[in-house]
């Protein structure tokens, strides 16, 4: 590689049952003329941040814990892309949208994510003014099979975020897409601020329509009891350093 330069963790081990670790690679470096160091760790509440901490929290939807962890909300970007439009149909008259529980869709390359279930989150990339506070929503995280065969998505992990909330100069920006009222193509990010249940199964449309607007309800009242969620988490300082 011809590497002149190496940083490694505290605990960095390599080769074969993991025998190798800092002192050899340093002995190595030594050898063949690059530069070894180590960074020290790092502890936040008494817990060492590691990768392997973070998928833990997350995987038991510890979301402020992760956060913590990581310095700020744990996030998911990409492009919106189609699904079955299913959710405009559902609850119709569902306040605020106008149009059902329309869904801003984020596909996935990999098939585990770290996190599933239905989540309070914040969206960011809607808003025409980057200033504007993120919009709250619902979103599920999973796997949501289909019965249709032609669903592009089916069977695939994907992010189906709700917005609780579509601001006029929202909706105006949509309006100007090159879909009109849809956000196809835009890069949004979406913040998972708190876990409210793991992914549920409904016998029929009429109790997934149910399901969904107490999931709202829910995610109002959780937002209602943390009204600045994004401002709680605070960066990592030297104070968080062994």
């Amino acid at each position: 590689l011809g590497a002149r330069y190496v940083l490694v963790g505290d605990d960095f081990r390599f080769g074969a049952q993991r025998q190798g670790d800092y002192a050899l690679l340093d002995a190595a470096g030594a050898q063949h003329g690059f530069d070894v160091a180590r960074m020290m760790s790092y502890e936040v509440h008494r817990l060492r941040v590691s990768s392997s901490a973070v998928r833990e929290a997350l995987s038991a939807g510890r979301m402020q814990e992760a956060a913590a962890l990581l310095g700020r909300p744990y996030s998911i970007s990409g492009h919106v892309v189609h699904g079955r439009k299913l959710g405009r149909e559902l609850g119709a008259t569902n306040e605020g949208a106008g149009d059902g529980f329309r869904t801003l869709n984020l596909r996935f390359s990999h098939w585990k994510p770290a996190a599933s279930g239905i989540f309070a989150v914040q969206v960011h990339g809607l808003d025409p003014n980057p200033d504007a506070p993120p919009l709250p929503g619902v979103a599920n995280l999973g796997v949501r099979p289909s019965l249709d065969p032609n669903d592009v998505n089916g069977g695939r992990v994907l992010l189906e975020t709700h917005c609780l909330e579509w601001p006029d100069r929202v909706q105006q920006a949509l309006a100007d897409a090159p879909s009109p009222g849809e956000a196809y193509g835009k890069i949004i990010r979406v913040e998972l601020l708190h876990k409210l249940h793991d992914e549920l199964r409904y016998d029929s449309l009429d109790a997934l329509t149910k399901g969904i607007a107490k999931d709202c309800d829910d995610a109002r009242a959780w937002f209602s009891a943390n009204a600045t969620p994004h401002a709680s988490v605070r960066r990592q300082t030297t104070r968080d350093r062994i």
